[in-house]
């Protein structure tokens, strides 16, 4: 179909965008039944940001669920040709990822490692095997090479063609030559889609436009963080030797440059250049016109070029035949934007960052489940739309990031490594404080947050620094926060956490079916409860405090507060619930005292009772400490004995000063995030994201103390039957690893009796036991006591299997 006239009224979903996106989702969409499918795009299909897409395909990514996806996709263009008939443009011609630096070949056996976890074939090569592979390089500085026989490059066009023509055949309309110029939205949903010929009714649409997004975004009222820059590559004159149609795909991080084989053996080459720039259109929208481009500009290009001749020879006596300078979206964290927008049924796919042809089989996929099912087999929390807060509605800010993180693409991403640009923007009230006590900080959601003070680094002189990358963003002084903490007091600033107050007469209710945990407790209780999908994998895992009758204050962590507020939101619109939900973060400061002197420091500012009968673990009292009103929340996260302590944020610096000068005396001393993380390990709490997720249920993660089976609640049906199935086929595990100074970053494969049996989720050093611990997902009848192999930069070391947790088990500290 291309003629407007012949466009439908209406239709079950519309999609936006005719590239490789757009075209699998709609297929996708249609797999699943979804066969009144409208997919509409400006221009010819592949004609907006696919077309100059060089194609690559690299299955290792940065995350499970990325790579995953990109797994998927390589399976699925068997089926695309055998439902077809059409050739998606697969060559899978293998991959090599090259290492010229110690830093780098570090970076490649980490690569190595982690290719183990999931199943690939990943093999590592020397120069001359290296050259083996691919004659036409110089390898006389290369000191290693990864190679992916798996990977390869794929013809935009012909996938593109592929996609379209199975959503065809499952009964998906295609409508080519139609500008969407509008997005009809009533009562925060959308209605529908505005173009030249007339309104088409939806209640689902899906904005796949590319580097186009952002702008159809802005048709509906929502402001998404797509930022269009410019990148280049070039064609070759011809090699004047056989095809290099097979030539495997090369990556020199190293170099910043990449090629492939092309038409007229002839070779790809690209780079990330240093300086990008953004492309903001004068007038008019971006992609207004087909096959956008920019002119050559190959000063900029220059570094790339120079360095793939120096990487083939070859080239050295060649010129560019082309240039393809295009633009591309980019995200201010480089992953994929994915979800429903806060305009329900408004959902966007768009902000591939140079990866949507590798991945688009695999978006396509997570977003017909989500649209469909309400839930993705896979776990793309990383990638949901959601993870940003309003601050990336800033072009100013979404645009400084995206740069930044486009210009050091190719370089090797330390744990804990922190982004420069863009900072600060969300402060704490204790601001003014953080310079004196030398804060090295952090950020998460735009808060500066502080990893540990400079003024503690000589509490614990001992302290040894872990080995390898462990050790690069690392200071004594996290140590020293832990040992103060365990012998005394620590008093950690955690205002970025999210605070949502849930009220109203159907705010019981509702929490009691979203809640695993039960929740109907009487006024000053707390709760720590996971969310459940239908799936039964943890959505979200917070504390529930019930301030009244029909009011319930929800803290969760400072990067899921959009997220779990529009899970709760909608789940209440849904139901229709007289519920409000507002995210009261900035309004309330809160400072967490923890250690045995806690009760030592707070007692003498309050005239309540902190006695262990008066004020139990997990309840919430309102009290003053000294002039500030708090409300203290009796519960810890690093398994001592301590507060949550929340004030109006105009307090937060008088409360601050006020216990710092109260402790002084009794040891306290100001810590930050690692020691916290450090903590929190020992003591076996988990976090969401890594050892929890969406598609893991709250049995296998080891929280089933936390759910009530004896009430109705979303997710109960799939617990049920897990259950009944004889429970989890995989548990997360705490390991203790025999070298102390080995220390798992996530991602690191575990072996047990020599066989892979998983990964590891989260890792650290744990300084009151003195242990290096990891947890990792096993098979469920892996029991305490069994040894294990953990891969640490393609080194195997041996540990064990632990019970935990592995300190105060009998939690005697934290209900002193």
């Amino acid at each position: 179909m291309s003629i407007e006239s012949d466009l439908p009224r209406a239709a079950r979903a519309v999609v936006v965008g005719g590239g490789v996106a757009g075209c699998s989702i709609a297929y996708h969409l249609a797999r699943l039944g979804w066969t009144d499918v409208l997919l509409l795009e400006q221009h010819a299909l592949t004609e907006g940001t696919t077309w100059h897409s060089a194609g690559f395909v690299g299955q290792l990514r940065s995350t499970v669920s990325q790579t995953r996806m990109i797994m998927y996709s390589s399976g699925l263009y068997a089926e695309l040709r055998e439902l077809t008939g059409l050739d998606p443009g697969w060559r899978g011609v293998g991959g090599l990822r090259l290492a010229t630096t110690a830093e780098r070949v570090e970076e490649l056996r980490r690569h190595a490692s982690a290719a183990t976890t999931y199943g690939l074939d990943m093999a590592l090569l020397g120069p001359a095997e290296t050259l083996d592979r691919l004659p036409l390089l110089n390898v006389a500085d290369v000191r290693l090479a990864g190679w992916l026989p798996g990977d390869g490059w794929l013809e935009p066009a012909r996938l593109a063609a592929a996609l379209a023509a199975g959503a065809e055949r499952l009964g998906v309309r295609i409508a080519t030559g139609v500008r969407v110029t509008g997005v009809a939205v009533e009562g925060g949903r959308v209605r529908g889609v505005v173009t030249a010929a007339g309104t088409i009714a939806a209640d689902v649409v899906v904005n796949a436009a590319g580097a186009a997004a952002g702008h159809v975004g802005r048709l509906a009222g929502v402001e998404l963080p797509i930022v269009p820059i410019k990148h280049q590559y070039v064609v070759t004159d011809p090699l004047g030797e056989a095809s290099t149609m097979d030539v495997p795909t090369v990556r020199d991080p190293d170099r910043i440059v990449y090629f492939r084989g092309a038409e007229d053996t002839a070779l790809l080459v690209g780079g990330y250049v240093r300086a990008p720039a953004p492309w903001r259109p004068g007038t008019g929208a971006p992609l207004d016109e087909p096959r956008t481009l920019f002119e050559p500009d190959m000063a900029k290009f220059a570094e790339s070029w120079d360095n793939a001749r120096h990487r083939v020879p070859a080239l050295r006596e060649l010129d560019v035949a082309r240039v393809v300078h295009g633009p591309e979206a980019f995200t201010p964290d480089g992953e994929f934007l994915l979800g429903e927008t806060p305009v329900a049924g408004f959902w966007v796919a768009a902000g591939f960052c140079v990866h949507g042809l590798a991945a688009a089989g695999g978006v396509g996929k997570v977003m017909a489940e989500w649209i469909a099912e309400g839930t993705p087999e896979y776990d793309v929390s990383t990638m949901d739309v959601r993870r940003f807060g309003g601050y990336a509605g800033s072009r100013h800010w979404a645009g400084a990031r995206a740069l930044d993180g486009y210009s050091r693409y190719y370089d090797i991403v330390y744990p804990g490594q922190e982004w420069a640009t863009a900072r600060p923007l969300r402060r704490s009230a204790i601001w003014p404080r953080l310079a004196e006590l030398g804060a090295a900080l952090g950020e998460k959601a735009g808060w500066e947050r502080v990893n540990w003070f400079g003024s503690n680094a000589g509490l614990t002189p001992q302290a040894q620094r872990p080995k390898g990358w462990a050790g690069r963003n690392w200071s004594p002084a996290i140590a020293g926060e832990v040992a103060a903490t365990a012998e005394a007091a620590g008093l950690f600033d955690q205002s970025s956490f999210a605070k949502l107050d849930v009220r109203g007469a159907g705010a019981l209710g509702l929490l009691q079916h979203l809640c695993a945990n039960d929740v109907d407790r009487p006024v000053g209780a707390m709760t720590y409860t996971p969310l459940l999908n239908a799936r039964g994998g943890v959505e979200a895992d917070l504390t529930v405090t019930r301030l009244g009758e029909a009011h319930f204050r929800v803290v969760t962590s400072t990067a899921s507060g959009v997220r779990d507020a529009d899970w709760i939101r909608k789940h209440a619109l849904a139901a229709g619930a007289d519920v409000l939900v507002d995210d009261v973060t900035g309004a309330h400061g809160c400072l967490c005292l923890w250690g045995p002197r806690a009760r030592d420091i707070l007692q003498p500012l309050t005239d309540t009772s902190l006695a262990g009968p008066d004020f139990p673990f997990m309840r919430a009292v309102r009290l003053f400490a000294g002039p500030v009103p708090v409300l203290a929340q009796r519960v810890t996260f690093v398994g001592e004995l301590g507060w949550e302590l929340y004030a109006p944020t105009e307090y937060v610096l008088t409360l601050w000063d006020l216990l710092l000068e109260a402790g002084g005396p009794l040891g306290l001393r100001p810590g930050g995030y690692r020691a916290i993380d450090s903590m929190r390990l020992e003591k076996g709490y988990r976090v969401w994201g890594s050892d929890l997720t969406t598609d893991a249920s709250p049995f296998a993660a080891g929280l089933d103390a936390f759910v009530r089976l004896d009430k109705p609640f979303l997710g109960r049906d799939a617990l049920l039957a897990e259950r009944d199935a004889g429970g989890p086929p995989r548990v997360l595990r705490c390991l203790v690893l025999d070298d102390p100074g080995t220390v798992c970053l996530g991602g690191e494969p575990v072996r047990v009796n020599g066989v892979p049996a998983g990964r590891v989720t989260s890792g650290g050093f744990g300084y009151r036991v003195g242990a290096s611990i990891a947890y990792a997902y096993l098979p469920g009848d892996v029991p305490a006591g069994t040894p294990v192999d953990v891969s640490v930069f393609d080194r195997w070391v041996p540990g064990v299997v632990r019970q935990e947790p592995l300190y105060d088990p009998k939690m005697l500290r934290v209900r002193a």
